[in-house]
């Protein structure tokens, strides 16, 4: 039950940091016209870190060395980020996708992986070690 929870939480934060993104996104794409990656870059950086710091907190509720675990997720975007954007490459430059349709596509691979990655790898041993989740064992 408690992993359950745990998987609704990060739904509902990640529902959060994909709406910042497409947001984001629409902003820098439609309103301002920067080019396409330029503007799924910062719409990216600006998702994963509201997701990071919001998931820390509540999701794991993870003491762990904020820098450590920051370096780990970055590690992750080092692959994920140059990936994904060769995947929207493809998705709307060689299959004739829509923009919003590629990038909602990449969200939701994102959040899989992500998840998987930041349960086991960033925080799988500080999992509730944090102040919150110390007052709630009593």
């Amino acid at each position: 039950m408690k992993e359950l929870l745990r998987a609704a939480k990060f739904t509902v934060i990640s529902l959060s940091a994909g709406l910042i993104e497409i947001g984001a996104f629409a902003l820098l794409n439609e309103t301002l016209h920067w080019p396409y990656w330029v503007s799924y870059i910062i719409a990216l950086v600006l998702s994963v870190l509201w997701n990071f710091t919001l998931n820390r907190k509540y999701t794991f509720k993870s003491a762990a060395n904020v820098p450590v675990a920051m370096l780990k997720v970055a590690a992750f975007y080092a692959v994920f980020t140059p990936l994904s954007g060769w995947l929207e490459h493809v998705y709307t430059m060689r299959l004739g996708w829509n923009e919003y349709v590629a990038t909602i596509l990449n969200m939701l691979l994102n959040f899989v992986l992500e998840f998987l990655y930041q349960r086991f790898f960033v925080f799988g041993k500080s999992l509730d070690t944090n102040e919150a989740a110390r007052k709630e064992r009593g």
